[in-house]
């Protein structure tokens, strides 16, 4: 896809920015347990600027990957990923007695895709993506693809098993997203995978955590 005019001091303005993102969900989410409001600050920050940029730049919005010509294309390439990694989950999850679903997993695997999207968005298209297009010399895709990962991953910490995991989705996201452009099928991948992943080997429930204080709901 051809990108469009796109400056390098805003390319690394936008790189910046990611990072900023992720120190604040050490902060805000990890430190504070402002979980709720830091994804929805998140959400509507990021939301604001994908607007304002496609309306200033047009054809920035597809050329990100909000596009849905390949949605069926991309969608049979990350199914097979998808079904083996939810069958893996399940399996560690067994192993470790760890599988813990409740009615709480419906909400959660429809409202995680948005906040997918949005982590696809700043960690996959506006760090590989970038990185990818950025002016002479350009990073191998093997590196910058390896960087993405290893970033995904650590926004992840201390978890161990969740950043194993998704150092090794990310790789596979990353490859598809360089090759297809298409957040739609990844953001949706990211929220059903993650919720599956957090009731069946993390043993904990995303949705206490989001929304406990303001349903007072407990584990």
């Amino acid at each position: 896809m051809v990108s469009p005019v796109i400056t390098r001091q805003r390319r690394r303005a936008e790189m910046a920015a990611v990072v900023l993102t992720a120190a604040g969900k050490f902060f805000f989410m990890d430190y504070l347990g402002w979980r709720l409001p830091f994804i929805a600050i998140a959400i509507l920050c990021w939301t604001g600027y994908i607007v304002y940029q496609s309306r200033m730049a047009p054809g920035v919005f597809h050329y990100w990957g909000f596009r849905t010509g390949n949605f069926t294309g991309v969608m049979r390439k990350v199914l097979p990923l998808g079904l083996i990694a939810v069958a893996a989950f399940i399996v560690i999850g067994l192993y470790r007695s760890t599988i813990h679903i409740t009615w709480h997993i419906i909400p959660i695997l429809i409202l995680y895709p948005v906040w997918g999207t949005i982590q696809q968005f700043l960690l996959i298209a506006l760090t590989a993506g970038n990185l990818d297009d950025y002016t002479r010399p350009r990073p191998r895709k093997g590196i910058i693809v390896l960087l993405s990962a290893i970033l995904f991953a650590a926004v992840h910490f201390p978890y161990l098993w969740l950043m194993i995991a998704t150092f090794i989705l990310s790789i596979f996201y990353c490859l598809i997203y360089l090759s297809e452009r298409n957040l739609y099928v990844l953001g949706l991948f990211h929220g059903w995978l993650g919720a599956v992943f957090y009731y069946a080997v993390l043993e904990r429930d995303p949705f206490v955590e989001t929304f406990g204080k303001i349903f007072s709901i407990q584990n």
